[in-house]
């Protein structure tokens, strides 16, 4: 069976361009669409809203099958991806800010409970022309960069692999080279100079035009910086979902403080060795 890409939607008007986002995605790999219709709250509307996506799936010539399940999207569309193999396509769901307030972001839950690639959203940038690898040197973005990188060569995509240097207050050798080498950490011996070289090999044995950028500062603050003053289309992140459950009670969710506030998609996924 090939590639099988879960879009899911709660009938929120602003889920929208996700639909055409995981169309695009599914002409793209060749990928089969199954879309997930949550009906939170029965109403005519949302099954109209979901008709229409079936037609924009047909107008395309993508094989789809359309699902209705009831219940709350958080909890609805994990238990589906852990039916399939699949790639979750999922937009904003519409909540309030009271709700958000009390229960925190959608995209945070859905991270945590699902273990598949996730694909967020909350604007489409088609076609595909250009788009951001974040390298952490830690191996959580190994299986997300293997997904970016099919990506970027099917739609033959720019790639920039970054890595931003936080601030390092511990004295040691590798941070005393990172702290001295940011800027150019790709010809360094040290965890992250490997793996962006790895990388780098990858993307331009694959025909990839690529380079790689440095930045130093707060992780959070630079990846938003360079989405924005460099037109990307597409923001690809590893998870700390990767990591085992005790690092998970003190590491800082990066990506998804990234999604909270990214207006292009975003592509996430947990490490698997396989």
């Amino acid at each position: 069976m090939g590639l099988q890409i879960l879009i899911a939607t709660n009938g929120y008007s602003g889920s929208q361009p996700s639909i055409e986002y995981g169309t695009w995605l599914a002409g793209l790999l060749d990928g089969t669409v199954t879309l997930l219709g949550v009906d939170e709250h029965p109403q005519p509307a949302h099954r109209e809203f979901c008709a229409d996506a079936v037609r924009v799936l047909e107008a395309h010539k993508v094989e789809n099958s359309l699902e209705i399940r009831a219940g709350d999207a958080e909890a609805v569309i994990p238990r589906k991806s852990q039916e399939a193999d699949y790639i979750t396509v999922v937009g904003p769901l519409g909540r309030s800010h009271l709700h958000r307030l009390l229960m925190g972001r959608s995209i945070r839950h859905l991270m945590a409970d699902i273990s598949g690639p996730i694909v967020y959203v909350p604007k489409s940038r088609l076609p595909l022309k250009k788009l951001l690898i974040c390298i952490g040197g830690l191996g959580y973005e190994m299986t997300v960069e293997n997904l970016a990188l099919q990506l970027g060569s099917a739609a033959k995509a720019e790639v920039v692999l970054l890595h931003v240097v936080p601030p390092l207050e511990l004295d040691y050798p590798t941070a005393r080279i990172m702290r001295s080498e940011w800027d150019h950490l790709v010809e360094t011996n040290t965890p992250v100079g490997r793996s962006l070289r790895k990388a780098l090999d990858i993307a331009q044995g694959m025909g990839l035009k690529t380079r790689v950028l440095g930045r130093q500062g707060n992780i959070v603050e630079e990846i938003l910086d360079e989405v924005r003053s460099g037109d990307y289309d597409l923001l690809c992140m590893g998870s700390p979902y990767s990591t085992n459950a005790l690092r998970q009670l003190y590491a800082t969710n990066v990506t998804a403080d990234i999604a909270q506030v990214v207006d292009i998609p975003l592509i996430t996924a947990r490490y698997k060795k396989d």
